[in-house]
């Protein structure tokens, strides 16, 4: 992430010949689809931990009438 900003900090200096604005635009598209399947892997993680996290909560729901039938 630190590098895909300091690349568009530099693209943005306007210091940069086409060509290698060009080559900077190029590598800072590759760091974002990085960085956009990190974050759906992230994404994905975080929703089955909390799924998993609501189905581990509904076992231990307090049941106070099925209690009394045993």
């Amino acid at each position: 992430m630190i590098e895909l900003e300091e690349l568009v900090t530099r693209i943005e200096a306007g210091n940069l010949s086409l060509e290698e604005s060009l080559k900077e635009f190029e590598k800072g598209i590759a760091l974002s689809r990085i960085c956009q399947k990190a974050l759906a892997n992230a994404e994905q993680r975080v929703k089955i931990l909390t799924d998993s996290g609501a189905a581990d909560d509904n076992e231990n729901d307090f049941h106070p009438l099925s209690d009394l039938k045993k």
